[in-house]
């Protein structure tokens, strides 16, 4: 059993934090708005979630998973998160976030921005090509025919390590991609954007993609 940090409770922190609760870990939960939002989440997932602030939430975790709007990723808790492994979620909504310059000119990833937002913390991409339900379903036993697969991608062999025990606890094979410069081919518009694919699948479907 593990302590985890969630900063995010939308659709993606929730899963996640269901299947986490249901596995046994403690979870505490963060979302912008402040704990007592949250009564009506925590009380769902039951005695193993609490309702915390990002920064509690990020110092609860002995690992954390940030699921935040990317343009929210500035208020996130530098010092809390220092020296741990953190899970980005995160995908470039411009119309959400707004336009970023240098996402635009492909010049860097998201991942590789919450990296340089977060620079003692190992950042790796988990979570972000899967719709949310899915999450809860779609798992399947290691060694399951068709088993569907999931990418990373992690400046940090020991953040690839983590992910892909983590992807095998929830039921899912794990693709790496490469360093975190590498993880827009699993991104938004690309071929292997929330559709479901095994792993051979999924590996043509990351060098399918154009940047």
């Amino acid at each position: 059993m593990t302590h985890v940090g969630i900063i995010g409770a939308g659709h993606i922190g929730s899963a996640i934090a269901q299947v986490l609760v249901g596995q046994g870990h403690q979870v505490a939960i963060a979302n912008s708005r402040g704990p007592e939002t949250l009564a009506e989440l925590v009380a769902e997932l039951g005695d193993n979630a609490q309702a915390m602030t990002a920064a509690e939430a990020a110092a609860f975790g002995e690992w954390v998973v940030v699921t935040v709007p990317l343009k929210a990723i500035d208020d996130l808790p530098v010092a809390e998160l220092a020296g741990k492994i953190v899970v980005d979620t995160n995908n470039y909504y411009w119309e959400r976030d707004g336009r970023i310059a240098e996402l635009e000119e492909k010049k860097t990833t998201t991942s590789r921005m919450l990296q340089d937002r977060l620079p003692q913390s190992t950042v790796v991409k988990g979570f972000n090509h899967i719709p949310a339900a899915d999450i809860t379903t779609d798992g399947a036993p290691a060694g399951s025919p068709n088993r569907r697969a999931l990418a990373t991608a992690s400046d940090s062999q020991d953040g690839v390590t983590f992910i892909t025990k983590l992807y095998d606890d929830f039921g899912f094979d794990t693709v790496n991609v490469g360093g975190l410069d590498e993880s827009w081919r699993v991104e938004r518009d690309q071929p292997a954007y929330v559709i479901r694919q095994n792993a051979d699948e999924l590996r043509a479907n990351l060098a399918r993609a154009e940047r």
